[in-house]
Order: structure tokens, then sequence, then C-alpha cells
């Protein structure tokens, strides 16, 4: 599945580059050459990760992670700093201040979209094409197709990236609006009670092959997908 991705760099060949290969890999993406026109992009759309040069006209791209760093809604996104610095300083500078890895300028595009990759799947997994297995669910991202012991089940657009979420999110108790958030994104206004009635179509999906036990409710908290 694809990701979101924002790229704030501002040297055009550069920015050209990485969204022709980002593009190709599948991915949305967003540009920015400044950090307060980044800012203003996160701030209405959340990105699945952000390609951050460290040097940026006006505000560094270090102190804008730094501010990423420092506010709740976005203190965990995912953060690649780009740079031509090399010295070991820096790289531990960068990673100290947050980000997730450091990729140092020239670099390879074939490098690039590994870091990228491992990076999400870190800690954005539904955002990846990885074949999800659970409880005897099999959800392939990349066909759209899920089966339950190979018997293949009709989702809806919404009840799959919810059910993606989930299996990708084993064990975990989400709340509706994290939900509202991850599946639907934060920049969708809709009333938290959607997540229920696509809860209920869920598991009416899942009924018949005996799966729809797989999704709990947390009284007070919300739902989990566990195999217990």
């Amino acid at each position: 599945m694809s990701a979101t991705i924002l790229v704030v760099e501002d040297e055009p060949a550069i920015q050209s580059l990485i969204e022709v290969n980002l593009r190709r890999a599948g991915h949305v993406v967003r540009l920015a050459s400044d950090a307060e026109t980044a800012r203003r992009q996160v701030q209405e759309e959340l990105p699945d990760l952000v390609l951050l040069d460290w040097m940026l006209p006006g505000m560094s791209g270090v102190d804008f992670a730094r501010l990423l760093r420092s506010e709740t809604r976005t203190r965990l996104l995912p953060i690649i700093m780009l740079t031509a610095r090399t010295e070991e300083r820096d790289k531990i500078e960068g990673l100290d201040l947050g980000a997730d890895d450091y990729v140092t300028k020239p670099f390879s595009p074939r490098e690039l979209m590994a870091r990228i990759k491992a990076v999400l799947r870190r800690h954005a997994p539904q955002a990846t094409e990885d074949v999800v297995e659970l409880g005897g669910l099999r959800l392939d991202p990349a066909t759209h197709r899920i089966t339950a012991d190979g018997v293949e089940l009709n989702l809806g657009p919404t009840e799959f990236r919810l059910l993606h979420f989930l299996m990708t999110h084993p064990e975990r108790v989400h709340g509706r609006s994290q939900l509202l958030d991850q599946v639907w994104g934060d920049h969708v206004f809709v009333e938290e009670r959607t997540v229920d009635v696509h809860i209920r179509r869920l598991r009416a999906a899942l009924e018949a092959s005996g799966r729809d036990v797989l999704i709990q409710t947390v009284r007070g908290s919300g739902y989990r997908i566990s195999e217990a």
C-alpha cells in the first residue's frame, strides 16, 4: 500500500529525483522547499513519513525536527534526515534530536527507498505491501485480497483498511479517535461512532469464516485484534 511522504528539500534537482522514485514506488508525495511550508502541510494532513533536509532556508531541518518532536500530534512522526554532513557528530546530533534514520548525500535512490521501507515497516506497517497473517486470516495489500483458510472474503475498502491496521498492530487496544486518525486520516472529520459502524461491518464480513471473534471490544477503551 502507498504511504504519504512529505519531502522537505530546497534543491530542485534532488527534490525531483526523490519525487520520481517515490511515485514510481507507489507512494503519495507532498513537496515543500522550506520548513514553514512543510509545517503548514503537516497541520493540514499528517503524512506517514517526512524526508527532511538538514540545511533549509529559514528554519533549519534540525530545528524543524525538534519542533515536530515537541508537539504531541507529531511526536511519533517518522523522520529521515537528508544531509551532506558526513561527520559522526552530525549523525549523532540528527539521531539524538529524534530522527529515525540519517541518509548522507549523495545517495542512491535504491538505498533511500530501502531506508524508507525499513522505517515504514517499523512505524507504519499498514503503509507497506507486506502480507500479514493472523489467526487464519491472510491479508495481501498488493492484491487487496483477504482470505480465511484459503477462502477469499469480500470486504469494503474501509473495512479492508481497518482490518489491515488492526492486523499490523495485534494485541494493542486502539481508541476510536486513534482508529479514525490511522484509518481515515487525521484530516478527515467524522463522528467517532463511525468506527463502531465499520467494526460491525467488518465482523459481519468475517462471521461466515468464524474469524469475527478475533475483533474484540475493550470496554471503555476501544478495539483490538487478538488470537487469544
